[in-house]
């Protein structure tokens, strides 16, 4: 018997009438040998070749979704399949109604071609998961408002997941659970609803190809360690940011890691992840386990899940180790077999070539059969078996940026952070050796603090702005007088930090050519003289140049809390820096505000608020506009080149602040604007929490002052 592939051909070529066509159809599909999923994605793949008629692809697609779960692949296979669950977690539990309103309409099927609630039009079948199909969507009311990016992601929910009284909920609760993994390797999911009996999820919409097309290709035999690891690290990093959140994904498989066209890596479908550490405030958490829909995939899942025990974040790091392998060789590392018969015959993978002993031990261990012998976080994975390579790659002149990346869409949401795939979320490398690691923090005074204004529209995400100063001309100062017999030593770096350290209002920094000192940063009005005064009491002094900016009272307490993080930044050779695009040196009302940002020589977390003049701090990222804030490496962005904040009054001088972290900020998100003292009290608390778990030389901040005026009438 032909299959559905050779069929569907035959019919596109003219050898098949529409009749003998549908009559072959039931025998096909029946004797395929492959699943539902599967045969899914033959249609999509023939359709999106050369399209079927629209009445024809929804009958095919409609006898697909209709079979019967018997005829699901043999085990090994790639595709999410039913897994045999205890009988009380298969008995269906009374519908409701507006469930047996669903159930009314199960026969309802719609495929490319048709429009779901006269908005999402479905132009392409992507691919097929284990609860749904995903298409290409134009979404007409974006198209009407001319939005530039139309286009989003639909995943139709399945036939079999609709006729269970629980999908409807299981697709509430992902899009619950996206939305609480907002990462940059993980699809961003929007929302979810249904149109009549079509119930579906809308997410980003992602231009490229599944890993699991990669894997399958006819001649693909593996790739060198350099060119996977980026691709291992972007997994990595969204498996640890879920795990972190009490999340294991539960269907961890090649054909749920995405490739863009851009280099990201993004993994789709956490329909059935289940929470491992239920917090106490989620009261329905043991209302609904999609657990219970008991779809896994046997090549991939972990015995432990095969044996329906409690998941872990171990089953994720078991079919990670999977995927690396076959990213490595080509090949699966039990021949596809599934854990419990790999076990069952003491199988052993085979060690890929050019690995290291630490990097063979550190996959080796991820495929563990057993739990308790598995790699216990992912992030110990990545450290263990990215060694080699971030230690060849610390011997380098250069550095070759990844392109597995993240782009955050700078219409969007504003920030550019194409990830280089950085590496696990909790190990940093280090950035330059402080040469005075003890200076004290800058103090402030309240006496010197301006009045804080009360803000206007605390919600309104319309920014007031006025860019930097021009820089105070260099003052030369007196040289030290010294000894005519003994000459004094040239100053320390330690002894010149010292000295500027205690100097009110101000964030400096300080770097020594010999006897020659220059000092940049921000004082309050004349505080150059005062910068010259210092100086000159410094024995071995013999010139010294002052480049700072001058800042109004009211930013006395921002430079009092931050700018000891600003002053380890350039002291450390400026490893992260902030610009703002003022053109003419000052921003008119109505403006977009645009900032450029680099990050340090380590995986990071962006933080970039607005300090207004009337006493408010509107957080640009993250933000509502700006969910995502992790950066990899040495990386260049820019935020706001979306119009997303916009210049108006009040006007003057104002300042952007960039805080960069190793961990996040804050667990939950912030309102958009709020107070700045307010705002101010949580930073410091935060702050020395990172500090005393991952290091103060991981926290740096850069500061760009910008000036603002009101438009000509």
């Amino acid at each position: 018997m032909a299959s559905l592939a050779h069929v569907i051909r035959d019919f596109q070529s003219g050898a098949l009438t529409h009749d003998a066509f549908v009559a072959q159809l039931d025998s096909t599909l029946t004797t395929e040998g492959v699943g539902s999923a599967r045969l899914l994605e033959i249609l999509g793949e023939a359709h999106t070749r050369t399209p079927l008629p629209p009445d024809l692809y929804a009958e095919v697609r409609r006898r697909i979704e209709q079979m019967p779960v018997s005829n699901l692949a043999p085990a090994g296979g790639e595709e999410t399949r039913m897994q045999t669950v205890p009988d009380h977690l298969l008995s269906p539990s009374p519908a409701p109604r507006s469930h047996e309103a669903i159930v009314g309409n199960l026969d309802q099927v719609k495929g490319t071609g048709d429009t779901l609630n006269n908005r999402f039009v479905l132009e392409e079948c992507l691919g097929v998961g284990g609860m749904g199909t995903v298409y290409k969507a134009l979404d007409l009311r974006k198209l009407e408002a001319s939005d530039r990016k139309p286009y989003l992601a639909i995943k139709v929910l399945n036939t079999q997941f609709r006729g269970n009284p629980k999908s409807l909920i299981a697709l509430q609760r992902e899009a619950r659970k996206a939305q609480v993994l907002a990462h940059r390797n993980i699809v961003t999911v929007y929302d979810f609803d249904r149109d009549g009996g079509i119930v579906y999820l809308t997410m980003e919409y992602l231009s490229g190809k599944p890993l699991s097309q990669i894997l399958r290709t006819k001649d693909f035999k593996g790739m060198p360690v350099q060119s996977a690891l980026p691709i291992v690290r972007g997994m990595s990093s969204a498996l640890a940011y879920a795990h972190e959140r009490g999340f294991v994904h539960c269907d961890f498989k090649p054909a749920n890691v995405f490739l863009t066209d851009t280099g990201e890596v993004k993994v789709i479908d956490f329909g059935i992840a289940r929470v491992f550490q239920r917090p106490e405030e989620d009261s329905d958490a043991t209302v609904f386990d999609p657990g219970s829909l008991g779809a896994l995939t046997p090549a991939y899942a972990s015995p432990e899940m095969l044996e329906h025990l409690e998941p872990d974040p171990r089953d994720d790091i078991y079919a990670l180790g999977c995927i690396t392998y076959e990213l490595l060789t080509g090949r699966h590392p039990f021949d596809r077999q599934s854990a419990t018969q790999a076990r069952a015959t003491n199988r052993q993978p085979q060690r890929p070539e050019n690995l290291s002993n630490r990097q063979w031990r550190a996959l080796r261990a991820a495929l563990a059969f057993d739990r308790k012998a598995r790699t216990p976080t992912v992030s110990r994975f990545v450290e263990e078996f990215g060694a080699q390579e971030r230690q060849s790659a610390s011997k380098s002149t250069g550095r070759n940026v990844d392109r597995t990346s993240l782009l955050m869409k700078s219409g969007v949401a504003g920030l550019a952070l194409a990830c280089a795939a950085g590496g696990a979320l909790y190990f940093y490398r280090a950035s330059q050796t402080l040469e005075q690691e003890n200076a004290a923090q800058q103090a402030g005074t309240a006496s010197e603090a301006g009045a804080v204004q009360p803000s206007a529209s605390a919600a309104s995400p319309v920014i007031p702005i006025e860019p930097a100063q021009p820089a105070t001309p260099a003052a030369p100062s007196t040289p030290a007088v010294a000894s005519a017999a003994t000459p004094p030593a040239p100053p320390t770096l330690a002894a010149v930090s010292a000295a500027l350290a205690s100097l009110p209002c101000s964030a400096l920094a300080a770097s020594l050519q010999d006897r020659a000192v220059q000092v940049r940063g921000f004082v309050p009005p004349h505080g150059e003289a005062l910068v010259n005064e210092r100086l000159a009491t410094l024995p071995g002094v013999a010139s010294t140049k002052v480049d700072v900016q001058h800042v109004t009272s009211d930013k006395c307490e921002v430079l009092k809390e931050l700018g000891a993080y600003w002053t380890r930044n350039w002291q450390a050779g400026h490893i992260a820096s902030l610009t703002a695009r003022m053109p003419n040196g000052v921003l008119t009302e109505g403006d977009p505000l645009v900032v450029d940002v680099k990050t340090p020589g380590y995986d990071s977390y962006v933080n970039i608020d607005y300090y207004v003049l009337d006493g408010s701090v509107v957080h640009m990222v993250p933000g509502p506009r700006a969910k995502d804030n992790q950066a990899p490496a040495h990386y260049s962005a820019t935020v706001g080149s979306g119009g997303d904040w916009i210049i108006s009054k009040p006007f003057g001088q104002e300042m952007v602040v960039m805080l960069i972290t190793p961990a996040p900020l804050f667990d939950a998100p912030r309102p958009e604007s709020e107070s700045r003292a307010d705002y101010l009290r949580a930073l410091d608390t935060r702050l020395k929490q990172i500090a005393a778990k991952y290091g103060a030389d991981h926290i740096v901040a850069d500061f760009a002052q910008i000036s603002s005026k009101a438009r000509a009438h």
